[in-house]
């Protein structure tokens, strides 16, 4: 697997995006459990872009994040799973420097 090979990558966020699993985590001082997404570098900066389904947030839920790798801790791998990937309201993805890994789309039923 390929998080095995760059110790850079985190493998708790790689495993939940390959294995479509919710994660606890903590961000800005807030709990929050999130759907991962996309995982990569945005702007120079590594990042997980998430829908957070739960938790804490100054803001409306459920809502897409941006969170900042560096801001993230206390990472928790959930049993919970969710379907994949979430349509986008303009239908595009965000432009990314380097994608680490993307989450595998909704399977259709």
């Amino acid at each position: 697997m390929a998080c095995e090979l760059d110790p850079n990558i985190n493998p708790i966020l790689w495993k939940a995006i390959d294995e479509r699993r919710l994660i606890r985590l903590t961000y800005k001082a807030r709990e929050r459990v999130v759907e991962p997404h996309d995982y990569g570098v945005h702007r120079g900066i590594v990042k997980l872009l998430g829908y957070q389904v739960g938790g804490s947030s100054s803001h409306k839920i459920p809502a897409w994040r941006w969170m900042e790798e560096s801001l993230i801790s206390g990472i928790e791998l959930l049993n919970r799973r969710f379907p994949g990937g979430r349509p986008t309201p303009s239908g595009k993805h965000h432009q990314w420097d380097k994608i680490l890994i993307r989450v595998k789309p909704a399977e259709r039923r």
